[in-house]
């Protein structure tokens, strides 16, 4: 059994409502899944809106690499430690998908003493909302088919329908199909393919709508695909919002649980960063900040990524301005874009990890070019030595200008995670945040997609296909101009090129295809090789999850 499998099934969890009533939140307004889940309802939601918001503290970090960086884990020792020194803190996850918890990761609830729980529950399946989902979307899909064999009185180009279908699963076999195979009976063939549903623009409409109301608006905006004389056909056309919203109708609540040490944290809605926007629900967040004095978020992947589309997106869209940004790195993964390889980051390398902290040199600049004050979070790993940490210190204060704070909250849970807590709430209170996005929303969006590329990945320029160019100008003449970009770019490089680490400059960044996302309220620009579905790698997690004699399941760390 692991460490992190053991801590989590050593821990004594509290009763949901005893959770939810740290948060402020009445029993009355629970709807329990079983023993330590619960959802809360509309009518406390809508009751929350007078209340004054606490202050928002996004969670960040460099490049991922396959050494480890430990987000999730840092957010919610950050959340009990801030709880630890007297603060009300409130923590706001996304939800994990079953495509990377069979993949590549595993478990994406935490680590060590800084783990959400119940672990297994989060991880596989949670309350449904992801299957609800996934089901609104292919509802679409099926209404589509539907109307055009019936007679297809919006006469859609069936060569230019856009909706393809999802599912919450890594397979690269369903990148590319064709369905309306077997004659008349099964409708009309045509190419098709599948997303996974973290993908899917039913799932960013989800996280960016502010109530059930707004969702049912988004979603009957979405375009599903093009007219013959290439006008745009929605959901709304289709009559689908009303059903779609009905199936969505309980995922919209937010979900309650706990961290090892009882405070409380919302995980709702999951977007992956690297082919979408990243964030968690902005129902949740902003109901996180009515119960909270601090809430402590994360964005997916590293900075370049999860937090430059939760500020240049959901920050935009939902009004909401962060106090205080927290980037966690580790000397592995520092060392790693210095040039070491896995199996060599144990041994002490300062010259390597000297090299590699231009990534989040950076990341740091990146997050200050938003008007935010922003805090190094070191994640302790055992095979760290102290000449490495006090290198990352040293060029932190010097160089880079910000303080870099170690942390043990994996091995010390909270405790291990004070002085970082401390740093935090001086940040916040010093009023020295002054949010601004890269962009303003009169750009073009070539512009705002070159903004991006420019001022955030240090990209020379754009390089703009020309299917992607005309659809851009098409999508402006349709009145979509002032929309923000989403970057569907490879998550382990600041370029396009997953093996280009440290901190590449001068790269050209190529978009070979955009997609209208006008439910979620914005443009997807897909650079390079990424996949809207990923596939399995070479020895996916699954083949070392299973159940054992006692009924619980392993392998999920």
């Amino acid at each position: 059994m692991s460490h992190d499998l053991a801590v989590a099934r050593a821990a004594t969890l509290q009763p949901i409502a005893a959770i939810a009533a740290k948060a402020g939140i009445p029993a009355d307004a629970l709807e329990p899944y079983g023993k330590y889940i619960a959802k809360f309802d509309g009518p406390f939601l809508a009751s929350l809106k007078d209340r004054p918001d606490g202050r928002l503290v996004l969670v960040t970090a460099i490049n991922p690499t396959p050494a480890g960086e430990g987000k999730t884990t840092t957010t919610v020792g950050l959340g009990d430690a801030l709880n630890r020194i007297g603060k009300r803190a409130v923590i706001a996850l996304r939800e994990p998908s079953l495509g990377p918890v069979f993949g590549v990761k595993g478990g994406a609830t935490g680590g060590g003493h800084a783990q959400v729980l119940p672990m297994e529950a989060i991880n596989l399946h949670f309350t449904g909302d992801f299957h609800a989902i996934t089901a609104a979307h292919n509802l679409l899909a099926a209404l589509i088919d539907n109307h055009v064999y019936w007679g297809n009185g919006l006469d859609i180009d069936t060569r230019r329908i856009v909706w393809r279908r999802v599912m919450d699963m890594n397979d690269r076999a369903l990148r590319a199909t064709t369905v309306g195979l077997g004659g008349a009976a099964n409708g009309f063939a045509r190419e098709d393919g599948f997303d996974i549903t973290v993908a899917s623009e039913v799932m960013a409409c989800f996280c960016l709508a502010e109530d059930i109301a707004d969702l049912e608006a988004r979603l009957a905006r979405i375009v599903i695909g093009y007219t013959r004389a290439r006008k745009p056909v929605t959901a709304g056309d289709l009559n689908a919002a009303g059903a779609m919203t009905a199936l969505l109708k309980d995922a919209i609540k937010p979900n309650i649980v706990q961290t090892i040490e009882g405070s409380p944290a919302l995980i709702h809605g999951g977007p992956f960063a690297n082919i979408a926007h990243g964030c968690n629900s902005v129902i949740a967040t902003k109901a996180a900040l009515k119960l909270g004095d601090y809430v402590v978020t994360e964005a997916g992947f590293g900075a370049d990524l999860g937090a430059e589309k939760f500020l240049n997106i959901k920050c935009r869209k939902a009004g909401l301005k962060p106090a205080a940004v927290v980037i966690v790195a580790t000397v592995r993964a520092l060392k790693m874009n210095g040039g070491v390889a896995k199996a060599d980051l144990a041994r002490e390398n300062v010259e390597a990890l000297d090299r590699g902290l231009v990534n989040l040199g950076r990341h740091v600049a990146n997050i200050r070019s938003f008007g935010l004050p922003v805090v190094v979070g070191i994640n302790h790993f055992t095979t760290d030595t102290e000449a490495e940490h006090r290198l990352i210190v040293r060029r932190c204060r010097d160089e880079f200008g910000v303080e870099a704070i170690e942390c043990r909250h994996w091995a010390e849970g909270g405790r291990g995670a004070e002085r970082l807590a401390e740093a935090v709430v001086a940040l916040c209170e010093s009023g020295k945040a002054d949010f601004r996005t890269t962009y303003p929303d009169e750009f073009g969006l070539a512009d705002k997609i070159r903004a991006v590329a420019t001022r955030i990945y240090g990209a020379a320029d754009v390089a703009i296909s020309a299917k992607a160019a005309a659809d851009l100008q098409a999508f402006e003449a349709a009145g979509f101009g002032r929309l923000p970009v989403c970057m569907a770019k490879t998550q382990y490089s600041f370029s396009t090129d997953p093996t280009a680490l440290g901190a590449p400059s001068g790269h050209i960044v190529p978009v070979r295809e955009v997609r209208l996302a006008a439910g979620a309220g914005f443009v997807v620009a897909i650079c390079g090789e990424i996949m809207t579905m990923p596939g399995l790698p070479r020895l996916p997690a699954a083949e070392a999850i299973h159940v054992n004699a006692e009924g619980e399941i392993e392998g999920l760390f």
